[in-house]
């Protein structure tokens, strides 16, 4: 008999064990995952390009850009427009932060008041990889 119930409680204490790690392992990235996020506020048009407002966060000593790019939707257009925040403008301390980016249209593209305009933002860093991108479809 006892050296049945030290087996259970053996077992018992080896569950609890398990349990406890994985409650940790689970709650880790939770924690990790606050920084390097990104949210469209609001898009304007902002002559002769289109703006964006984000919400941002990301980890501190982090080298990458915030770029945004802007597409119109309807018809065979093909207007676009592009704006980045370099490195030295984000303030990367994992807290949410604010930003507006102004993008330029390329050459012989326009937007007016009406156009249905696709936009996309997202993390570029120097190896040429994009994360966190988040698009949103508006009428400017």
């Amino acid at each position: 008999m006892n050296a049945s119930r030290l087996r259970r409680r053996l077992a018992g204490t080896a569950a609890v064990t398990v349990l406890v790690g994985a409650g940790v392992l689970a709650a880790a990235p939770s924690a990790v995952a606050k920084a390097n996020l990104l949210t469209i506020d609001d898009v304007a048009l902002k002559a002769p390009g289109v703006q964006v407002k984000v919400t941002y966060s990301c980890d501190p000593g982090m080298n990458h850009q915030l770029v945004a790019n802007a597409a119109k939707q309807a018809g065979h257009d093909g207007s676009v427009a592009a704006g980045t925040l370099k490195t030295d403008k984000l303030t990367c301390d994992y807290s949410s932060h604010t930003a507006q980016i102004t993008m330029r249209p390329a050459v012989g593209s326009t937007f007016d008041k009406g156009d249905k305009v696709k936009v996309a933002i997202f993390y570029f860093d120097n190896d040429g990889f994009s994360y966190a991108r988040q698009e949103t479809v508006v009428v400017l």
